[in-house]
């Protein structure tokens, strides 16, 4: 049996990326994120890696889009006022086809908000990243182990497609301690990268790495090539979990910490003679649409639990075509959902089942 170890989320995070082969971490402190750069600051030397804490979240990641165009892995990672800062570097790793690890360890928005846990992250991740037509692959983890192994993870799917991958989680699982099996992971062979910046020795044309394009029409068609790849994500790499969903009349779908407190939600009210389900979100970019479109036929009611105003449920509404009522359970500013409060939604899409149901 592997040995484990304790470790905090932030540092799981950390362990992940350099179990990933990541030498370069640019970041800045903000709670409830701190440990990953503490963490950082800690290896990094003696890896012969650069840790740097920048003047600026703007600093960090702009640090990130010139390490990676220099063909290296790197990281940075930050929580929801410092995530915003990064909007426009995030537009430009896309716009280059640069690939990156960047971490949002959320807290309780809009502005400053509060430094508790949240989920109203979900637009900027999944819809808002920053200016232009583009997309960032979002992992949300719900548990220690897999903050570890999805920043692992999120390095190769970077390599992979040339994209951002985001690992989208709250303050609870970068605060929350939990056993860790690090030492079950194994580096690929190395990725192609001959497009990086990495000095001609006059034996090769220069590479460039830019995003500006002042012809319109080369524009439109990078971005369309760009598109093609992201086609092939969403063919490819849509993940999920389903718990209890082959007879559920009711599914709830949630993601990260919130699909912990939904499974014991959904096991209190199976005892009830309810038969509810759990979908759990594993990518929210590329959102999971087969799934929940193919749990839409047989299901009778969703319930949407999330640490936000709602803002996965619309995913949720048109992924299943509104072909089912979508009730939402959900808190905000900090505040976390109990597993009471989700009971009673699930009572509640309940009695909106119809007689034949």
């Amino acid at each position: 049996m592997a040995a484990k170890v304790l470790m905090k989320g932030n540092e799981a995070v950390a362990e992940g990326a350099l179990l990933a082969g990541c030498r370069h971490y640019f970041g800045y402190p903000i709670t409830p994120q701190t440990e990953i750069a503490a963490y950082m600051a800690k290896k990094m030397p003696k890896l012969g890696g650069t840790f740097l804490q920048a003047e600026s979240e703007v600093a960090a990641i702009n640090m990130v889009i010139g390490a990676s165009a220099a063909g290296v892995r790197t990281m940075t990672s930050s929580s929801s006022p410092g995530f915003a800062l990064k909007s426009e570097g995030l537009s430009y790793l896309a716009g280059c086809d640069l690939p990156a690890v960047v971490v949002n360890i959320q807290r309780g928005g809009p502005g400053l908000g509060g430094i508790q846990p949240s989920q109203a992250d979900y637009f900027h991740a999944t819809k808002s990243a920053g200016h232009g037509d583009f997309h960032m692959l979002v992992l949300a983890p719900n548990s220690v182990q897999e903050m570890l192994d999805f920043t692992f993870d999120a390095f190769d799917l970077a390599d992979k497609y040339r994209v951002t991958v985001a690992i989208l989680a709250d303050g609870t699982l970068g605060q929350m301690m939990e056993p860790v099996d690090t030492t079950s992971k194994i580096l690929g062979p190395p990725v192609d990268k001959s497009w990086a910046l990495t000095g001609t020795e006059e034996k090769r044309k220069p590479n460039l790495v830019s995003s500006l394009y002042l012809m319109p029409e080369e524009l439109e068609a990078t971005v369309f090539e760009r598109y093609e790849r992201y086609k092939l994500i969403e063919t490819e790499e849509q993940r999920y979990e389903r718990y209890l969903t082959d007879d559920a009349d009711i599914v709830v779908v949630a993601y990260g910490a919130t699909s912990r407190i939904a499974q014991n939600a959904i096991d209190a009210v199976r005892k009830e003679g309810i038969k509810a389900g759990l979908l759990r979100l594993i990518t929210l970019w590329p959102f999971p649409k087969k799934p929940l479109h193919e749990l839409a036929q047989r299901a009778s009611v969703f319930v949407a639990a999330e640490l936000s105003m709602g803002q996965m449920a619309g995913d949720v509404e048109l992924a299943i075509r509104c072909q089912k009522p979508v009730i939402t359970c959900h808190r905000t500013g900090g505040v976390i959902i109990t597993p009471e409060e989700l009971l009673q939604k699930i009572r509640e899409a309940a009695s909106m089942q119809s007689p034949a149901a």
